[in-house]
């Protein structure tokens, strides 16, 4: 059986009485001798196919991705030569190592083999659209591979999840969404069906949680249940609460408690099933008897660390898609990222050690890893889509110490460093200086004694600040995190201004906290709460206040920004007056110069991240400081 050489599309190949046999490069090669190729009898490719020239070098594979003008994205795969652009043929699936380009026949260069089973993995055979799946897939390899082989120009600003923004809400859904809010549901719905796993990472205050009800009820629609929402203690309530309000038709259950069932039979009678982190740890193998639909991870934040027992629990748990709810998604480091997108992709990124390789944990590191972060998350702001919202007016106060604070704080830090060496001080170790810094009293544990201002004048200021809200008769929430802070506000507060004053801290059971802030807020006139940031920081809605005072700086900018977005969110009327005090020359100076830094780097990435956390300059910054008292 002879063949004869003809060119098909965009190479050469043999034409067996009208059966093409398309032959690899080196068997083209050998052919300039003759012999068989694949038991057909060939002539020489160069006396047959004459008008070709036949070049000894090779020329470029070249694989670009970029965005359609339809918002999703295409792959071309082409050779360049010379300003000449040859598509690359397939056949079967595989692509071939050679091509024609004008009057010349050329091999592939690059890493060819690789391509190849890389293009079949994904299931590529043509340029043309891909979907988001295959795009994951191609940038990850990219991402973990020794060899570039992809040229990837797609503009993540311009990438959109194709959904159909016409279609309609479930029916079942009692209440409106926002535009953004359906965007988001269509994209869930989307996302959930094509990759099974992604991130809502919508800023704090936009209603996440409304925007996973509705995906809970179409996925019931859809036959599709039952689903698991994991979240903190503290919003387990919340949870039941809101599904309930919005999504009747949701059979709903808290599994947590004195509430837990030992049989997972009882938890199939439910559509959706509501725990709590730590539940999922101890009772993982009872959950595992099921294969749950849909995994919900709210404040997902909470598995950032790839070590914790919760993070293990969570990936263990088995499931056919996966969605993490965050308005922090990224708090400190890059290895936040990896164990997020572990759990909605399990294995995309590889595993940690090649990771922690290849991304540094710093800005560079985050663009890097943006490429598959974003089409994986979508996050919107509030100043972009919530324009109903009135303002928000941040004031940071830097504040001096008294000639007898800077005397004490100099002597606390000279016994810190008196006991260690600068480079064995830990964040931990710092704690005392951070105390002392919100209040005498708290450090010292002295009485209260009448006039707590005396003392302090952060506390001097801060009655101030209250003293001029009060005369709108309007209501504030103070931020706090030392217990002997409660103590003092409510001592001093009532009697100081007569006012109301609620608290919440780690020791207010989970069941009243709501109380509590429906209380605040239905109060009639000036009124304070006290919060927690860690206890009270998420799933709290206490828009009956429009000022918020953080009494203390936190280390992490998240729980600040989570803290505030208690106030200034949907249903909020009034302008939000956001208040941070801190002393300068001491510990919160390099606590809130911290928080800029990071929300500066956060700023320039799309993944809101910034990197590295520079824990160890910050501690040498810290204790170089000493506060210095000027008239």
């Amino acid at each position: 059986m002879e063949g004869h050489w003809t060119i098909v599309n965009h190479h050469i190949a043999l034409d067996v009485n009208g059966y093409i046999i398309h032959p690899s490069a080196k068997e083209v090669y050998s052919a300039f001798s003759g012999g068989k190729i694949q038991n057909v009898l060939c002539p020489n490719p160069q006396k047959e196919l004459s008008d070709l020239k036949y070049s000894k070098f090779g020329t470029e594979l070249s694989i670009d991705l970029n965005n359609s003008d339809d918002g999703t994205i295409r792959i071309n795969i082409y050779a360049d030569r010379r300003g000449t652009i040859v598509p690359i043929d397939f056949n079967d699936g595989i692509l071939i190592d050679h091509c024609v380009a004008g009057d010349t026949w050329f091999y592939l260069t690059g890493n060819i083999a690789e391509t190849q089973n890389l293009l079949k993995e994904c299931g590529v055979s043509s340029s043309g659209k891909i979907s988001t799946r295959q795009y994951l897939k191609l940038v990850e390899h990219n991402l973990l591979s020794d060899h570039c082989l992809l040229n990837n120009k797609v503009s993540i600003d311009e990438l959109k999840a194709p959904v159909d923004e016409s279609e309609e809400v479930p029916d079942t859904l009692k209440t409106s969404l926002f535009p953004y809010q359906k965007t988001g549901y269509l994209w869930l719905k989307y996302m959930l069906e094509e990759t099974q796993g992604c991130i809502l990472g919508d800023e704090m205050g936009l209603g996440k949680t409304m925007q996973v009800i509705t995906e809970l009820l179409h996925l019931k629609a859809e036959g599709t249940l039952p689903a698991l929402v994991i979240a903190p203690i503290s919003l387990l309530i919340n949870w039941e609460r809101e599904c309930g309000k919005f999504a009747p038709s949701l059979h709903t259950f808290i599994h947590h408690g004195n509430n837990r069932t030992g049989n997972y039979r009882d938890l199939l009678q439910y559509d959706v099933v509501i725990t709590s982190y730590t539940t999922v740890v101890s009772d993982l193998y009872m959950l595992n008897m099921i294969t749950w639909q849909l995994v919900v991870l709210d404040e997902a934040q909470s598995i950032k660390n790839p070590s914790s027992a919760r993070t293990k629990a969570c990936k263990c748990l088995k499931r056919n898609r996966s969605l993490a709810v965050s308005g922090t998604p990224f708090e400190n480091h890059v290895t936040d990222i990896w164990s997020l997108v572990d759990f909605i992709q399990p294995g995309l990124l590889g595993s940690l050690n090649k990771y922690t390789e290849i991304i540094s944990d710093d800005t560079e590191g985050g663009k890097r890893i943006e490429p598959i972060l974003s089409p994986l998350m979508i996050r919107r702001l509030v100043k972009d889509v919530a324009k109903d919202l009135p303002e928000k007016v941040v004031s940071a106060i830097p504040l001096q110490m008294s000639e007898e604070e800077c005397a004490q704080y100099a002597r606390y830090r000279n016994d810190l460093l008196n006991e260690y060496d600068a480079d064995k001080v830990t964040l931990g170790m710092l704690q005392m200086l951070r105390i002392y810094c919100t209040h005498p009293y708290a450090a010292l544990k002295t009485p209260y004694a009448d006039n707590p201002s005396e003392a302090s004048i952060k506390y001097q200021r801060f009655c101030e600040i209250v003293e001029e809200i009060l005369s709108r008769n309007e209501k504030v929430i103070v931020f706090t995190s030392y217990k002997m802070m409660f103590d003092i506000f409510h001592h001093d507060i009532p009697s100081r201004f007569g006012i109301p004053i609620w608290s919440i801290n780690g020791e207010t059971l989970v069941e009243d906290r709501q109380k509590i802030v429906d209380t605040f807020n239905g109060a009639n006139g000036a009124a304070m709460l006290v919060l927690n940031p860690r206890a009270a920081g998420t799933g709290l809605n206490i828009t009956g206040a429009n000022h918020v005072i953080h009494f203390n700086l936190e280390w992490n900018p998240s729980l600040e920004d989570q803290s505030t977005a208690r106030a200034y969110r949907r249903g909020q009327q009034k302008t939000v007056f956001v208040y941070r005090l801190y002393y300068e020359g001491t510990i919160e100076e390099v606590v809130n110069d911290r928080i800029d830094r990071k929300r500066d780097i956060a700023a320039t990435a799309i993944i809101g991240t910034d990197g590295t956390s520079k824990d160890r300059e910050d501690i040498i910054r810290a204790l170089s400081l000493v506060p210095s008292f000027k008239n």
